[in-house]
């Protein structure tokens, strides 16, 4: 925990410590992707199904896109301010891990536990699913909510997610360093709601390797699956270089999307303190005797 972190802990309630075990927080990441798939793919099945009540008052596919969007976009804030999510740092994401890799926010050790754990929780979301709705969310309107891309191809695709995958992560560079650090959860939230009302039909908005990993693993479609592999780790990578370039790699202040309670174990805090730490004892083991 940084001391600043530690010095603005209430009176008499200790900050939780660091044993420098992080496999909770890796936990916690695949949880919280399992949980998003769920709600992916139980939304999915309620608005495209045929037999869904809802497909039959919602005839167009912008409003039902635009219905799975705001469900979606509310899932987002609801785990991004959970008590895990403020806990792990709700990346939920590969492409958010290795942005944050890139600005030295996160050890290379725990961003490949965090991308690991995410694959393999949102997989175990997918399968869930299928448990719980069985025939409902393997129907070919549904198909286990694949992204693959739109009818104008794989390139627009690509663009298309390169492209949100960028602001997204932009937009929470920017919020976290500022004034609007505690909105960081709630613009997440409405962009994912206007990428899936308005971007879905170019690529079906991934925006997450994990999450198309997940979908894809179990329906078996792997089509287009190199846009989602590469276009968000590019568009992310290339936020975080250019913010880096443009403010700073120190006006990112730690890698979690939501850091409020200073009561809740950071362990990106930690590894920042450690290396400012031992900086420092560097800096002393060079000077005079």
């Amino acid at each position: 925990m940084s001391v600043a972190a530690t010095a603005s802990a209430p009176v008499g309630r200790e900050p939780e410590a660091d044993d420098g075990r992080h496999w909770p927080e890796y936990a916690i990441e695949a949880g919280l992707l399992g949980l998003f798939m769920v709600s992916a793919c139980a939304c999915t099945a309620l608005v495209e199904h045929p037999a869904s009540a809802l497909r039959a008052v919602l005839p167009t596919p912008l409003a039902r896109r635009a219905l799975v969007g705001a469900a979606m976009g509310l899932t987002a804030v609801a785990l991004i301010y959970s008590p895990w999510g403020q806990r792990s740092g709700a990346h939920f994401n590969p492409a958010v891990t290795v942005g944050f890799l890139r600005l030295g926010r996160i050890a290379p050790g725990d961003a490949a536990g965090y991308v690991l754990a995410q694959c393999a929780g949102g997989a175990l979301g997918v399968l869930l699913s299928a448990t719980l709705l069985s025939r409902w969310i393997s129907h070919p309107a549904v198909a286990y909510a694949v992204t693959v891309p739109g009818p104008h191809g794989a390139a627009a695709a690509f663009a298309a997610e390169l492209t949100i995958s960028f602001l997204t992560m932009t937009v929470v560079l920017a919020a976290a360093g500022g004034r609007l650090a505690s909105l960081t959860g709630l613009l997440c939230g409405a962009l994912v709601a206007l990428y899936i009302t308005f971007e879905a039909p170019l690529s079906g908005m991934s925006m997450n390797p994990a999450r198309t990993f997940a979908s894809a693993v179990v329906a078996g479609e792997w089509r287009g699956f190199w846009v989602y592999l590469t276009a968000p780790v590019l568009g992310m990578t290339l936020a975080a270089e250019s913010f880096a370039r443009v403010r700073g790699a120190h006006a990112v202040p730690c890698a979690k999307l939501q850091h409020e309670s200073s009561r809740v174990r950071c362990i990106f805090c930690r590894e920042r303190q450690a290396a400012a730490e031992a900086a420092l004892v560097g800096v002393r083991g060079a000077g005079p005797a």
